[in-house]
């Protein structure tokens, strides 16, 4: 696999090296939740990490499954979710190879995207539209963080810049539709920056 090992993110995790974790949930996930944009469903949430939103979500009354590619992530997340005394489903597993028992109503995508390396984006937007249920929503947060040699065809990462023009191909509206920019933007301490976009999924069920 191209980019990014399973070796590598657990290495990560094991050393502390995560400087995007807030030590808490984005904020824009909460002000979703507390506008009433997303309400209490059964959600995904791939890349969970630390698992901050798994149990924001749950806490607000979600059914919520996270799901990661490294067992140490997995293993933090366990301890945040017993932490918070909440229900939540944990799933150790390669998003691009996974499949659910049924498909989600909504999922909240914010850093597993942004974490693969880009030529594996077509099969994971392709997986996304799997695993929602026609008509459900995806919450994204798209990663703004361009750096300097882009101008001259680097790809440097992770994570990896979400470029808008790049996710209107990626998640085209033959499939999504999409709302009128402009969008929210998030900030970070790091220096990161995200666009939040809610993407309907078409009807239809095919790939």
């Amino acid at each position: 696999m191209t980019g990014p090992t399973q070796d590598f993110w657990n290495q990560r995790f094991a050393e502390g090296n995560t400087p995007w974790d807030r030590g808490a949930s984005n904020p824009q996930l909460r002000a979703w939740i507390a506008a009433g944009e997303l309400k209490p469903c059964r959600i995904l949430v791939p890349g969970c990490g630390s698992a901050y939103e798994v149990v924001e979500l749950a806490l607000a009354g979600f059914e919520v499954t996270g799901l990661d590619y490294s067992d140490r992530a997995i293993a933090r997340a366990h301890e945040n979710i017993k932490d918070a005394g909440v229900d939540a489903t944990l799933v150790q597993a390669d998003a691009l190879k996974w499949t659910p028992d049924r498909p989600f109503d909504a999922i909240y995508e914010q850093t597993c995207l942004c974490a693969l390396y880009p030529d594996h984006w077509r099969e994971y937007s392709d997986q996304l539209y799997r695993w929602l249920a026609p008509g459900g929503r995806l919450f994204a947060l798209f990663l703004q963080l361009l750096r300097a040699d882009a101008a001259q065809g680097f790809v440097q990462g992770p994570p990896y810049h979400c470029d808008i023009n790049a996710m209107r191909s990626l998640f085209p509206e033959s499939r999504w539709k999409w709302p009128k920019p402009p969008f929210a933007r998030t900030t970070h301490p790091a220096g990161l920056a995200e666009l939040a976009v809610v993407l309907g999924r078409g009807e239809r069920r095919g790939v």
